[in-house]
């Protein structure tokens, strides 16, 4: 199996970090933008698009300020996904900043599906 490369993206949201936390850490904001359906039991996400399921692990969260999963096919690897909330202290800019691994030869198309569901998000938040 090729190694991952770990990547990371940022993007700038109009939004109240608490509001955008919503929809980055419960199942109910995720599935208005991340994937058709989301439920967890415990520690345990599934995510639900078009037919198909993947399941990830809940690594950790920090209330307001970034959640962390893993997917399960990849848990025996340090591979994982975070979302996070950064603010920046003098102009209060808030901007959501996703680190994500995928092969050499797919990271274009990674960093194309967030570009596309943080659009999504961005529409949901009426944020530009």
């Amino acid at each position: 199996m090729e190694d991952k490369i770990k990547y990371e993206m940022e993007f700038p949201i109009q939004v109240s970090p608490s509001l955008l936390y919503q929809y980055i850490s419960t199942p109910s904001g995720m599935s208005e933008w991340y994937a058709d359906n989301v439920n967890s039991r415990g520690e345990y996400f599934t995510f639900m698009w078009e037919g198909s399921e993947e399941k990830a692990k809940l690594l950790g969260k920090k209330s307001g300020e970034r959640i962390k999963f893993r997917w399960l096919d990849d848990e025996d690897t340090d591979y994982f996904f975070e979302l996070r909330i950064q603010v920046d202290e003098i102009t209060k800019d808030v901007s959501l900043m996703i680190t994500d691994y995928a092969e050499d030869d797919e990271i274009d198309e990674g960093k194309m599906l967030w570009e596309n569901m943080v659009s999504n998000l961005k529409q949901i938040l009426g944020s530009k």
